[in-house]
């Protein structure tokens, strides 16, 4: 098929773009291309004359900038702010897709017809190593996003291991900010620490925790969202009580051992349940029959 998108969410679009298709990505001033992006199945487009079997649109005004007669399915990557918000899309003709099932749960998308999509990744490969007795964060503005992806709670775990958080706008985050890196930095930097941290109250599910796991990681994660479905018990330690994940961030820090064990046990449950064969043949199904 030729599949029309945009490029929204570099590291989804990575694992999107590895299917056997040809990927025509929306090119300025409509969308940003490939921006600069290795990808060999894809090549940028000017919408208005794109030809495509079917289009993946991620935001409500892509809709009336895809070409007439091009069949359209609108992937949902966040969380809604609250469980009584209205999609964008409530009772629209078509399908929308969301990343996770709590979102599926928590938006009210009306009589539109929804499915999900987890998360794919692809494999970085098994590269933990956890040779520094530090722990690892990935975030997008920390600091303007403050609760919600859990900024308040860096001090407690900083207590018990230094921090190291990488994204962007981390470098507003003092000493422990590490800015933001390519996605082969960041593997390799992320698979030298002892453990990954993901202190996030309120967000879809982050490719980097799934990442993370795939690097081998042990994980220390708060159980909100879809969390508790996406880290099983002895990948790391997974709670509401911020206590007992400070204790278990001291265990995994204080014992390499037990760190590479839960790091195991992630990587074994992360290419089981969010590898890239299944994520590709789960797009191809739905694109097949929206497609026709």
């Amino acid at each position: 098929m030729k599949i029309l998108l945009w490029h929204v969410h570099g590291s989804w679009t990575n694992a999107f773009v590895q299917g056997g298709h040809e990927y025509l990505i929306a090119a300025p001033p409509k969308g940003i291309g490939l921006a600069g992006r290795d990808w060999p199945a894809a090549r940028e487009v000017d919408v208005a004359g794109a030809e495509a079997d079917v289009a993946v649109i991620q935001r409500p005004e892509e809709i009336g900038w895809v070409p007439s007669g091009i069949p359209l399915v609108y992937l949902e990557h966040n969380t809604p702010k609250h469980p009584n918000q209205v999609h964008p899309l409530k009772d629209w003709p078509g399908t929308i897709v969301h990343v996770t099932h709590f979102n599926d749960l928590m938006w009210d998308c009306g009589d539109t017809r929804t499915a999900v999509i987890e998360h794919g990744v692809v494999d970085p490969g098994h590269r933990y190593t956890g040779e520094l007795a530090r722990a690892a964060v990935v975030v997008n503005e920390p600091v303007r996003r403050g609760r919600v992806v859990g900024t308040d709670l860096l001090p407690r775990f900083a207590e018990v291991a230094p921090l190291d958080v990488y994204g962007m706008g981390t470098e507003k985050l003092g000493d422990m900010g590490r800015g933001d890196h390519d996605l082969d930095s960041l593997h390799r930097e992320l698979a030298r620490r002892r453990a990954y941290v993901h202190p996030v109250r309120w967000t879809s599910l982050g490719l980097s925790l799934i990442e993370a796991m795939h690097l081998g990681m042990p994980v220390v994660a708060l159980a909100c969202t879809e969390v508790v479905r996406a880290v099983p018990p002895d990948a790391g330690v997974v709670s509401t009580d911020v206590d007992e994940l400070v204790r278990g961030l001291r265990d995994l820090v204080a014992d390499p051992a037990l760190a590479v064990q839960r790091g195991k046990q992630a990587r074994e449950f992360a290419l089981a349940h969010y590898g890239l064969d299944a994520f590709l043949r789960a797009w191809d199904r739905l694109l097949t029959g929206v497609s026709g």
